[in-house]
């Protein structure tokens, strides 16, 4: 009876384990009009190589951080959220605001294992299809998750013009809702 036990246990794990999605990240691809692409799941290293780091550094070692915006985002507790970015790595807007947010985090100490990163083709277009999930039609959008649940994001471009300001207003957005 034991080893019944015992092989239908491992028969059972066999079973899971086969239908397991396999999530490749960061994937790479090439195509004539756009050279190498980013596609799929990303880590944040993927942006530090090249080609991607020629862009990536530039931005982040150039933008200069809002500093009357700063302190109040930092009071506003970014790391009790998640954050969900669809970047295309072909895309100028996603090449200005996709470092100049990862230097936003760094400066607030922001647990990056947080962030979900996927980068879309020019169709916006995800190999697992997480854009449809998210309604995804521009690039860079920057999702804001509390408790699995989207309270805020930024399109394209920030509305204030400041990616931390637009954040600050996401976050003051959502906690002035705990004291009603």
């Amino acid at each position: 009876m034991k080893k019944i036990s015992i092989l239908i246990g491992i028969i059972a794990l066999t079973t899971i384990n086969s239908c397991a999605e396999r999530v490749i990240v960061n994937r790479e691809v090439e195509s004539k009009n756009d050279g190498k692409m980013l596609l799929g799941t990303q880590t944040l290293d993927q942006f530090r190589k090249e080609p991607y780091k020629v862009w990536f550094d530039e931005e982040y070692n150039r933008y200069q951080i809002d500093q009357q915006t700063f302190p109040e985002l930092k009071k506003e507790k970014l790391n009790s959220y998640n954050l969900v970015v669809f970047v295309g790595s072909w895309c100028e807007d996603s090449q200005r605001e996709f470092p100049r947010l990862i230097k936003i985090l760094d400066a607030l100490k922001y647990n990056t294992d947080k962030m979900q990163i996927i980068a879309v083709n020019r169709k916006k277009e995800s190999p697992a299809g997480e854009e449809g999930l998210y309604n995804i039609s521009r690039v860079p959008t920057i999702i804001v998750k509390k408790y699995g649940k989207e309270i805020g994001r930024i399109t394209e471009m920030p509305e204030t013009g400041y990616l931390e300001r637009d954040l600050l207003n996401i976050l003051k957005k959502d906690n002035s809702g705990l004291f009603k």
